[in-house]
């Protein structure tokens, strides 16, 4: 005679997800006190050790990968993807965490700090945008660039360049509204 009990099946996705979530709560707890150990009286963030801000950096960004992982393994499939194509902008998504596609100014503006949340909002926006879209809407909105400048620069008609601009722009717009 066999006797059955009645424990709950444990996946192995629910086990790593409670294992995700643990982690990603102590490096939480770490990134509080790296932040609560460099703000001043008025509250803003001040760096005075190069080592803190660095390990800001890397418990942010690990922090933020946590979420993505923990994201997936509920959901099952890549996370943030609206439409069902798993593999649309995979790469592209990747290639816009790398800063040096972003347009250098050469004022030394106060470094800001995003949240992963805030993070994430600026990369869906950009990443709905094609390669063109993303490269034409850089370069005049951030980088202060006329349509000219940029036709010469990438090797388009001054015309193409505006219909990229505008078309990102319209994305960027409806994008943003419905993030709010």
């Amino acid at each position: 005679m066999s006797t059955t009990t009645n424990t709950p099946i444990e996946f192995w996705n629910e086990k790593l997800i409670s294992e995700y979530s643990d982690g990603k709560k102590e490096l939480e707890k770490r990134s509080r006190y790296l932040l609560s150990k460099n703000t001043d009286q008025f509250g803003d963030i001040n760096f005075t050790n190069p080592a803190d801000e660095e390990e800001y950096r890397i418990v942010s960004e690990m922090i933020s990968d946590m979420k993505y992982a923990i994201e997936w393994m509920r959901k099952g499939r890549r996370p943030g993807n609206l439409r069902g194509i798993d593999r649309r902008s995979a790469y592209e998504r990747t290639s816009l965490l790398d800063m040096d596609l972003f347009p250098q100014i050469d004022m030394k503006p106060k470094q800001v700090y995003l949240s992963d949340s805030q993070r994430e909002k600026l990369l869906d926006v950009l990443i709905i945008l094609s390669h063109r879209e993303r490269q034409c809407y850089l370069l005049h909105m951030a980088q202060g660039m006329s349509l000219a400048e940029i036709a010469e620069e990438i090797g388009l008609k001054k015309r193409t360049v505006q219909q990229y601009v505008d078309r990102a722009k319209e994305k960027v717009r409806v994008k943003v509204s419905y993030l709010k």
